[in-house]
């Protein structure tokens, strides 16, 4: 058998008992998932809220996110399209009063971008372009003449350019038989201008133009429709309300979109034509009568819009810049209100190097040219022989307009936005 040990035996250590209990930690608990939350949760006026606070960059950027948000950033666009710079002709620098302008502008006109961020844009994918010159710009168009000379009677052919999509089309001139007694009034016509009047689709180039001459002192339009480069002319009955009883000559074949209507200027007139894209009847609209300077002359003035899209005119009267807005009041004058009285010529002049010191002189060397169709607050401001120049109504500020070659902008210079809304943001057929 085997025998038992006889070693010591072991006591177990037992921990000395305790006055204090302790309590048993906590059990663990697992943490829940959190669910998966989608920003389609919000309410579209939260969405729109949001999306109404972005520059125009990132707007854009968000309606390609999905149709949801396509639909709320279209009500979010603002009204008026960007600007992306201007298009002009370059010309020489005018010599020095009283010597003689300088000749025609140059050809093809060329893109003046607003900043870094705008596109460069160019007339080279049209080789027709310079034989033209630019009379309008609108909706993402540009609208041009012949540049060679034509007889006053006949209606030219129209160079109708996109920019931004680089496509182009060539308008023919009306037919004879587009105005049925058309050979009563062939040998007194008088052929003025043209403007683009709209356009269907930012898309397509779908669009439709006017141009108008005088028939037997009245004016008369013809309208264009092009649907992707076919064209069709109508022409319209003389609007026998509108009497010209001066020479037509006075008339500049360019005109100015402002506030929803197309304007002509008559040189020293107290009024200028216009014309309603949607009636397509001409008016005439009358100046302030303080612009009158004596039975003979009218001081200068141009139709503009202001940033905010009101009518307005900037005139150089009593020797300083002026700002008149369409309104009424006690202190209206033929419909108009003189909002500002925004600075001196004089001051302009000095700050303007090489400018000559006789006051007489600088009255002959220093005018307006127009209002920045871009809305920009700016004017134009144009010199004999010392460069062109813009003026800014809310600042202050004159900044010259030179280009890379040395030459100057040829007037007028045409603000260029693209067409709006944008393509996939304008209302399907």
């Amino acid at each position: 058998m085997a025998r038992k040990s006889k070693g010591k035996k072991t006591r177990t250590k037992r921990d000395p008992p305790s006055s204090t209990t302790v309590p048993p930690p906590p059990p663990v608990e697992t943490q829940a998932t959190a669910p998966d939350v989608s920003i389609d949760v919000l309410a579209e006026f939260d969405i729109f809220s949001i999306l109404r606070r972005l520059c125009l960059a990132d707007l854009l950027r968000a309606a390609l996110a999905c149709h949801r948000w396509r639909r709320l950033a279209a009500s979010c666009l603002p009204r008026a399209p960007p600007l992306l710079g201007h298009f002009f002709h370059p010309t020489q620098v005018n010599p020095p009063f009283p010597l003689e302008e300088t000749k025609d502008p140059d050809t093809p006109a060329v893109f003046a971008p607003l900043d870094a961020s705008s596109p460069r844009l160019s007339l080279d994918f049209a080789p027709e372009a310079f034989r033209f010159y630019l009379y309008d710009s609108h909706q993402g168009l540009l609208l041009c003449e012949p540049s060679d000379p034509l007889p006053k009677e006949v209606i030219p052919r129209f160079l109708v350019l996109d920019p931004a999509t680089r496509r182009r089309t060539l308008l023919p001139p009306p037919r004879r038989d587009t105005v049925p007694d058309d050979r009563r009034w062939r040998s007194s016509r008088y052929y003025v201008g043209s403007a683009l009047l709209s356009r269907a689709h930012p898309s397509k180039l779908c669009f439709e133009s006017v141009c108008f001459a005088i028939d037997g002192g009245h004016p008369r339009a013809w309208v264009a429709s092009v649907d992707n480069g076919d064209c069709s002319w109508r022409a319209l009955p003389r609007d026998e309300d509108v009497v010209v009883d001066f020479d037509p000559w006075l008339f500049e074949g360019r005109c100015v979109h402002a506030a929803g209507k197309i304007y002509w200027h008559i040189c020293n007139s107290e009024r200028v034509l216009v014309l309603d894209p949607v009636t397509l009847r001409f008016s005439y609209l009358p100046a302030p009568r303080a612009l009158r300077i004596d039975a003979l002359a009218v001081c200068k003035y141009r139709v503009g819009e202001t940033p905010d899209g009101r009518l307005c005119l900037v005139t150089d009267g009593q020797q300083q810049l002026h700002l008149w807005v369409r309104g009424e009041g006690r202190s209206s004058d033929n419909g108009w209100l003189l909002e500002r009285r925004i600075v001196d010529l004089s001051a302009l002049c000095d700050m303007i190097p090489g400018m000559p010191s006789n006051r007489m002189l600088r009255t002959h060397c220093i005018w307006p040219t127009d209002m920045d169709a871009g809305r920009t607050g700016k004017v134009f401001i144009k010199t004999w022989g010392f460069g062109r120049y813009t003026y800014d109504l809310h600042t202050g500020k004159m900044e010259r307009l030179p280009t890379r070659s040395g030459k100057d902008y040829a007037h007028p210079v045409f603000a260029y936005s693209l067409a709006w809304p944008p393509t996939f943001l304008a209302p399907e057929d």
